[in-house]
Order: C-alpha cells, then structure tokens, then sequence
C-alpha cells in the first residue's frame, strides 16, 4: 500500500553540497571507500565539487545511511557541513553560535526542523527531517545528533554535560553504544531527534570566533541556501501522523492542532484529495509496519507499540487487512533488511500487498 500520490511526487528539496563534500572525508577517514559509498547513492564525485551547490536531500540521506552503516562512526565534525558548521565556530560566543546554527540549518538543509528549546536549566538541540518521501533515516540522524555533539564539544569543551539524547527511530539491537559515545541517557522512539545539555557556559567565546566571518556566512547562507521547500497537505499529514504514532493513536485533533487547522478543515482539504484521515493512518502504517517487521530485533509486541495499537492483535488484523498476510508471515516474506533505493533515499522493501 502506497503513499497518497500528492505525497510522493517531486524529491527538489536539497542540502547545501558541502555536507556531502565533508561526508567523503569523514568515509575515508573511517577506513571505508567513499567512491563507492557516493555510488550506491546515486553521486557522482564532480556533483560535489562546488561546496555552494544544491543536492537532493533524499540522495544525501541514502548517503549518509551508507556512509555510517560501512564506517560504524560518527564522529563526524562540524567543519565537515560546510557553511552551517562555519557559521556556529565563527560565532562570537557559544549562545551565539548554537542559537545561529539552530535558526540557519533550514537554509542548509530543506524540509528539515532544527530548533533551540530552553527547559530550566538546560537547552535542547532538535533535528527533524520532514520529507515524506524519506522513510529510513536512522543513520542520518544517528550522525547528525553525532556531529551536534562534536559541535558542542568543541564549543563548551570539559565544560558540556549533556543531559539526554532523543531519537526518533526504534531502538537498534546496539542500543547501549549509544549511550556510551554520548555519555548520557539515550531515548528512542521519541518526536524528534535531539539533544539536551545543560545552559552553562553560553556566553563563553567560540574558539574560532570572527565576528565578521559570521556576519559574512549568515548572509552567504540566506542568499544561497533559500528556504523550506514548499509542504502539500498530504506531505505535512503524513510528517505529523508518523511523529504522533509512537506516543499512541494519532487522532486527528492532535494531528490538526499540529498543523493549525480546524478538524473540519482538514477533513474537508483530505476530501478534496479523496481521502479520509483514517486513509492517512492506515498508509503512514503500512509503510512504517514494512520498515520495522525487516527489523528482526523488534517484536511484534514492540512494533504494535511503535504504530499505535493498543494491543497486538490489533495491529495483526490490520496488518492482515493492509498486505494480506500476519506480522510473521510479512517479516518471512521481507527475510533480510532492505536498504534504501540509491537513488530517491525511499525505502524499497517487497510489498506483501
């Protein structure tokens, strides 16, 4: 069962191409080769030559999938981003500099939400890709919390006490690593990607501090980066249906207050589309449900829970309904892990439907 087709039209969003550049640098250093990492996404080396170019952000997850899943690192630095991470170490001071990073990383990279949240004491780091068409990105974020880390470091130095790590995908079978290389609690199946680390420090200087230099990237990043690409309704359902689902049935209140709509409008902008909210739900699970049965470390009890069913045989009446067959007999059919399509970034598992 597919997406709707409003939703999985166009991939022109794009990331600045001096992410991408530093990403092969990051792969050679991790011991693995990035011609071939660049090519099973669908790059060739010269579409990274001019750091100020754009590349399609689905290519560049595929990518970065690749790219972690061949090196097992994720130490990767922020000068490897290009602009965004020159911006954040030329920035007069460290409040500067993440609060500059948070706002300006849309321009960097599309369809994406970054954004600086305060809770007391501590300060919260998140990063959220919101492209519908971009379904598997487990890597992507593992190395982009990764290098947010890395930036802090370099930023507050001994001085960092990172309090938690939040990640949006399922718990991975190596899951207490996690842990261990950000020396904090690390969550999962979370809204959002982040990191939370305490408020202290902030009006300590960058270390590559240049207020001109910062002055000058801020506007290079506005003139060249352009904004958020334009989001349907379809595609910004489907984005918030996928973030709700983990905390329990998505409904659509919750849902519409998200996008700031009334209940009514959206049913009657889905109607428009000849579908109902109910359509929506049963296709995020469908394709979420294909993603995480070719996960042979989660339960069927565990991925119940991640798509919002109460109870499993809930969830194994309408895996019945969507692709025909039970939870195990999908997870047979599926056998090995899929990867994503080289070229989209799009997960491409045998649809059992």
């Amino acid at each position: 069962m597919g997406l709707p087709a409003a939703a999985s039209g166009s991939t022109s969003c794009h990331v600045l191409a001096a992410a991408a550049s530093g990403v092969t640098s990051f792969i050679r250093d991790a011991g693995a080769d990035p011609d071939l990492v660049l090519g099973e996404a669908g790059f060739d080396p010269r579409d990274l030559e001019d750091p100020r170019a754009t590349v399609p952000l689905a290519r560049y997850v595929a990518m970065m999938e690749r790219a972690a899943a061949r090196s097992g690192d994720s130490q990767f630095q922020p000068e490897a981003l290009g602009l965004i991470g020159q911006l954040a170490l030329a920035a007069p001071d460290v409040g500067t500099g993440i609060a500059a990073f948070a706002r300006h990383f849309i321009q960097h990279q599309q369809n994406t939400e970054t954004r600086l949240a305060r809770e007391g004491r501590a300060l919260r780091l998140e990063y959220r890709i919101v492209d519908p068409l971009i379904w598997s990105r487990r890597q992507d974020a593992e190395l982009t919390m990764g290098m947010f880390a890395n930036l802090l470091r370099r930023a507050l130095g001994s001085a960092l006490e990172i309090e938690e790590v939040w990640f949006e995908h399922p718990a991975p079978e190596q899951a207490q690593a996690h842990a261990a290389a950000f020396g904090a609690p690390v969550f999962f199946a979370a809204p959002a990607n982040a990191i939370s680390f305490r408020a202290a420090g902030l009006e300590r200087p960058m270390p590559a501090r240049d207020p001109a230099r910062f002055a000058a990237l801020a506007e290079e990043l506005r003139r060249i980066g352009g904004g958020g690409a334009p989001r349907d309704l379809l595609g910004a359902v489907t984005s918030e249906i996928r973030r709700k689902l983990p905390e329990g049935p998505a409904g659509i209140d919750r849902v519409a207050a998200s996008l700031g709509l009334p209940r009514w409008t959206l049913q009657r902008r889905l109607a428009e589309h000849g579908l109902t909210y109910s359509d929506c739900i049963d296709q995020v699970r469908a394709r979420l449900a294909l993603m995480y049965l070719a996960e042979p470390h989660l339960s069927i009890a565990t991925i119940a829970e991640l798509l919002g069913y109460s109870e499993v045989s809930a969830f194994s009446r309408a895996c019945r309904r969507l692709h025909g067959a039970s939870p195990e007999a999908v997870r047979r059919k599926l056998g090995a892990r899929t990867a994503p399509d080289s070229t989209t970034g799009r997960e491409s598992p045998a649809h059992t439907a």
